[in-house]
């Protein structure tokens, strides 16, 4: 069984990833009403794959007896001065992402608990990508901040819909990843 401080932590760290999805799809949703698509495109699938990163999550204390708890999730920001800063935005949320990532694995190790330990670890490399991605997007967003159909025909390129192969080494999602 995870430790107790494990399992608080997953559960946190549960609502964690639901308020980015939320904060994700308010992000898309700005881009969509700005009539740029490409970018609502990306954001609207990062939304879906953090919530799929709190169902690996709730999937794994399912699995092991434990119980899951959802917390409040506070609105997103849904308004922002330029087609920019949602960007900053979203890398900064990773960058709080991976440090709360970084403190779930401290916990485990701290309480000897090499099954949990072994599962956070996907997700210490996932945040590797996150942030590397997120910092890409915004540099090139802040090199032709006066000129968005480059972003859009950036993120078109680089990031096509529909994204990839799914990883086989992912923990799996509760309802299955969507």
């Amino acid at each position: 069984m995870p430790a107790d401080r494990f399992v608080t932590a997953l559960n946190e760290q549960i609502t964690a990833e639901l308020a980015a999805s939320h904060q994700y799809a308010a992000i898309a949703i700005a881009y969509d009403a700005q009539t740029l698509p490409r970018l609502a495109g990306f954001f609207y699938a990062q939304a879906v794959e953090e919530r799929n990163h709190a169902m690996m999550m709730a999937r794994y204390l399912l699995d092991t007896g434990r119980e899951v708890r959802f917390g409040a999730v506070d609105a997103p920001r849904g308004e922002f001065s330029d087609h920019v800063e949602p960007i900053r935005l979203a890398l900064e949320q990773e960058r709080s992402v991976s440090a709360r990532i970084n403190e779930l694995t401290a916990v485990a190790r701290e309480e000897n608990d090499f099954r949990s330990e072994q599962f956070i670890q996907w997700f210490l490399k996932e945040q590797v990508e996150e942030e590397a991605t997120m910092s890409a997007l915004l540099d090139v967003a802040e090199r032709v901040r006066d000129f968005p159909m480059t972003l859009e025909e950036y993120v078109a390129r680089e990031h096509p819909a529909g994204g990839g192969e799914a990883d086989p080494s992912a923990p799996p999602a509760a309802g299955g990843a969507l």
